[in-house]
């Protein structure tokens, strides 16, 4: 997969990842591009270590579901680590 093919594919990704998930998430679309792409990456390897499957093509089910799937995970833990912060 070509660099830009694999920054949409972390875009759009890191956009489904936000839209599953309840509530609001802080960030921008920046933040959603490097989850995103973080995400994918994360995904990608692994599926790579547990199932033998890679981010090789960009039009295949696999390769969607695995960076949706590592994008959940770094945004779950992401809104983990800032967490929100109470009015007092």
């Amino acid at each position: 997969m070509s660099f830009i093919g694999f920054l949409l594919l972390g875009l759009i990704a890191g956009a489904i990842a936000r839209a599953i998930l309840p509530g609001r998430q802080e960030g921008g679309w920046f933040v959603t591009l490097l989850l995103g792409i973080l995400g994918a990456t994360l995904g990608g390897w692994l599926g790579g270590l547990l199932f033998g499957i890679d981010l090789g093509r960009f039009f295949d089910l696999t390769t969607w579901l695995l960076a949706i799937g590592g994008s959940l995970l770094l945004l779950l833990s992401y809104a983990a680590v800032t967490g929100r912060k109470k009015a007092e």
